[in-house]
């Protein structure tokens, strides 16, 4: 397992944080997920994946499944910041 860090800015922290499209998108691919937000209570939020096959990970976020999934949960996808576990 792989873990990754994303970051990104959306346009409404409450209904990100109680949508249920992450774990559809990422749980149907067993990717483990686990969701932050800003204390100080700015719209950037952060995700940790345990991330079970990189590849099919990377493909994923590039996806127009993804796209629309990030759409959908009001994701500003120029904000995504990505890092990975070393």
């Amino acid at each position: 397992m792989t873990l990754v860090l994303a970051t990104h800015e959306v346009e409404d922290v409450a209904k990100w944080v109680s949508s249920p499209v992450r774990q559809s998108v990422f749980g149907s691919k067993g990717i483990k997920v686990t969701t932050f937000t800003d204390p100080k209570g700015s719209n950037i939020t952060g995700l940790l994946f345990d991330v079970p096959d990189m590849d099919e990970f990377q493909s994923m976020m590039q996806s127009d499944e993804m796209k629309k999934a990030a759409e959908e949960d009001g994701v500003n996808f120029d904000t995504l910041q990505v890092l990975i576990q070393t």
